[in-house]
């Protein structure tokens, strides 16, 4: 026999071995087992305590472990080795988990074969992606009364797609609507007009501490809204309570973040998008505090993602949510997030950041607190604001954005987003933060509806 075999059986029955006697139908249970966890190997023809007794080798009798195999749904290959007067099964951990036998589900439990409950066997198709939040039908939501159109039109204006092609066959190809126009919960998270009563856990909570401890909220905002809207509602958030500083080098003004917006945006993106939805009691949680900027979401790494692959493999627990952000340019490329940020924060030199995956994941964005009594960095001239976007100087002195979009809006009140994209040269995504920070000091306002409404500037800027 050899002696690797031989000294396996001496360390005894574990996690990784089991001894048989004799072929018994609890055999197929064991091969279920292994290769619903981490694999193993089954010795036939040794006794519980490690004796070798030996068992028939012969042909016919493989021919009756394999049939045993057999049970197995889906199959698996499993390699059938004679030792000596004994039989090694080899039992990979199955690719295609979980696995089944005519008695059950089975998993390794230390050194023992345990049957599943059906609460176990359902938390294991979740962790394992067998069972998609994303795919289930929302049984609270009613499509006439629920679906947002301008949540639609905005969606398929960014991703590019024709505004000529049927409503109902554009979300269906989406997996958002199903053949009897019931929404999914893809299709609520992207297109319904409020999630707060259709998917309350799906709200993304924002809140503003002072100091380093959760003890005193200074601000507190619940976005109860389509997923893209809770993305740039919570990016808005950050920016206005950290620090913006202003670098003027010649005759140019140039807006420092103290977290890169693309950083940012990474992590909140990915918090949403990667969540894990089938834990009701928790939310997405953004919390500013003085040293910090923690961006939490319910459900560790995925649980086919190792640690040590953490950040160099993509493994997607939501992958509906992710192709619809993807299509919106949310997402810029599967599995490269994590290094952007890294780059964005290293390249920037404001902040550093870390990450944390034990149950919930944390991106933490540690922040780095300039000195108030200077108002310089590195000997150039910037002017500090904490908390807000704007320069807080004398009266109200906006920056030059802000500056510009009054004046444009002042000529012509009337103006949408996309004019205002092709006047200032600037992206959509700043006009909306700029335009928040001005509706936020009281200077600019939306009278009447979305599209037969106007903006009005107050006499005072």
């Amino acid at each position: 026999m050899n002696k690797h075999i031989s000294d396996l059986i001496k360390l005894g029955e574990g996690y990784h071995a089991e001894f048989k006697e004799s072929l018994h139908k609890s055999f197929a249970e064991e091969v279920c087992a292994f290769a619903n966890s981490k694999g193993g190997k089954i010795f036939l023809g040794v006794t519980n305590s490690g004796v070798i007794k030996g068992i028939d080798t012969g042909n016919n009798f493989r021919s009756q472990v394999q049939d045993y195999i057999r049970q197995l749904q889906p199959s698996l290959s499993v390699d059938i080795e004679v030792e000596g007067n004994i039989i090694v099964v080899r039992v990979p951990e199955g690719s295609d988990k979980p696995y089944g036998c005519s008695r059950g589900f089975f998993m390794r439990v230390g050194p023992n074969t345990q049957k599943l409950t059906r609460n176990e066997i359902i938390g294991f198709f979740k962790k394992e992606g067998r069972i998609r939040f994303e795919t289930l039908i929302n049984d609270k939501a009613d499509f006439e009364r629920d679906f947002d159109p301008k949540a639609f039109d905005l969606f398929v204006q960014k991703a590019g797609i024709s505004p000529t092609i049927k409503k109902e066959f554009l979300l269906r190809n989406l997996d958002c609507l199903t053949e009897n126009n019931e929404m999914t919960n893809a299709g609520v998270l992207f297109f319904a007009r409020d999630i707060d009563f259709l998917l309350n856990h799906a709200t993304v909570v924002c809140a503003l501490y002072k100091g380093n401890e959760k003890l005193h909220i200074m601000d507190k905002k619940d976005f109860k809204g389509n997923l893209m809207d809770n993305i740039e509602n919570a990016i808005m958030f950050v920016q206005r309570h950290t620090n913006l500083e202003y670098k003027i080098e010649k005759l140019r003004r140039e807006e420092i973040p103290e977290i890169p917006e693309i950083a940012l945006r990474e992590a909140i993106v990915n918090a949403v998008c990667h969540r894990d939805y089938f834990q009701q009691g928790a939310n997405v949680m953004i919390e500013v505090f003085d040293n910090r900027v923690d961006i939490t979401n319910p459900g560790g790494l995925p649980g086919n993602l190792k640690p040590e692959e953490f950040g160099t493999r993509s493994v997607l627990r939501n992958p509906i949510l992710a192709s619809l952000l993807l299509r919106i340019d949310y997402i810029e490329k599967m599995g490269t997030g994590i290094n952007r940020i890294k780059n964005a924060v290293s390249s920037l030199g404001k902040s550093t950041v870390g990450f944390g995956y034990t149950g919930f994941f944390t991106t933490t964005f540690n922040r780095i607190i300039p000195d108030k009594t200077t108002n310089k960095t590195s000997g150039k001239n910037i002017a500090e604001t904490s908390g807000k976007n704007i320069a807080e100087t004398s009266g109200k002195k906006l920056n030059k954005t802000c500056d510009r979009i009054i004046k444009l809006i002042k000529n012509n009140p009337g103006i949408t987003i996309n004019r205002m994209v092709e006047n200032l040269k600037i992206t959509e995504r700043s006009i909306y933060r700029n335009m928040h920070i001005l509706q936020e000091e009281g200077i600019l306002r939306r009278i009447g509806g979305r599209k037969q409404g106007y903006w009005e500037i107050s006499n005072d800027a």
